[in-house]
């Protein structure tokens, strides 16, 4: 499986850290070339650390150390106009565009009632519209090169719900809607669309006091905080298991595969 994406550029979103980061790396490692975008700044109203230059210049190494080809952009997904130049000219220098994973998003974790305008604005600008911009950037560039394959990071709480968080929740149904629905367009142009749903997952989205704002979140209503309870004794995944799942995707061993949302959740969706 080491070349079977051998000849092709993917565009990450999200590719300074975490999953993004893994699936820069994992696609790399199959043979793509890649175009990787991240803010690498502050993030409105988040409660973990917010992503920095020096995460993306490390994603950048380790493609590199891969001997393949990077393109790395400080952007917000929220910019269209920005983010359609980056990808037009690194598209232009790497010589085409066959992949590419929505991945950027964010979780702000609050009860219905101490959720304010501004975090349900931020969510749904970053989760929801950061993503169809993406597409919007992204997508001509696979019309252009006959086809393509397109991934958009939903949610466990993208097929279930997420507990005390209305916003992400609802950002993620609108990520699972969005893939049935762009899967159904471009699907004449030999251009494939599915999402993925992790669960947990050990990134640095963990990280300052996001713990933290979890169990005060929880407290609230501990009968809900066991909803999404994996079936498996690992409790989280790792970034890498979620890539797995991404490079099958956007490989040829599922080019009958569009309009599908494969959970990678250990059955969490299902607690």
């Amino acid at each position: 499986m080491a070349d079977r994406l051998t000849g092709k550029v993917a565009f990450i979103t999200g590719a300074a850290r975490g999953q993004g980061r893994a699936h820069a790396v994992r696609l790399a490692s199959e043979g793509a070339d890649i175009i990787a975008v991240d803010i690498a700044g502050p993030l409105p109203g988040v409660p973990y650390d917010s992503p920095t230059m020096s995460d993306l210049e490390e994603t950048v190494r380790l493609v590199e150390g891969l001997d393949r080809r990077i393109v790395a952009k400080q952007c917000d997904v929220r910019d269209l106009a920005k983010m359609r130049g980056l990808v037009d000219e690194a598209v232009a220098e790497l010589g085409h565009l066959d992949i590419v994973v929505a991945n950027a998003g964010i979780c702000i974790p609050a009860t219905w009632d101490e959720t304010t305008p501004e975090i349900f604005r931020d969510t749904i600008d970053i989760n929801v519209i950061g993503v169809w911009n993406t597409v919007m950037v992204g997508a001509p560039h696979l019309v252009t090169a006959g086809g393509g394959a397109i991934v958009l990071t939903s949610s466990y709480a993208g097929k279930k719900m997420q507990p005390f968080m209305v916003h992400y929740t609802a950002s993620k149904h609108a990520v699972t809607g969005m893939t049935r629905a762009f899967a159904a367009e471009l699907g004449k142009h030999k251009i494939r669309v599915n999402s993925v749903h992790p669960g947990a997952v050990n990134t640095p989205m963990g990280s300052g006091d996001m713990i933290g704002a979890i169990t005060r979140t929880n407290e609230s209503n501990p009968p809900l905080a066991q909803m999404g309870t994996p079936f498996l004794p690992q409790w989280v995944a790792e970034p890498e298991e979620i890539a797995a799942a991404v490079a099958y995707l956007v490989s040829d061993e599922a080019k009958w595969v569009t309009a599908e949302h494969l959970s990678v959740d250990g059955g969490a969706q299902y607690f």
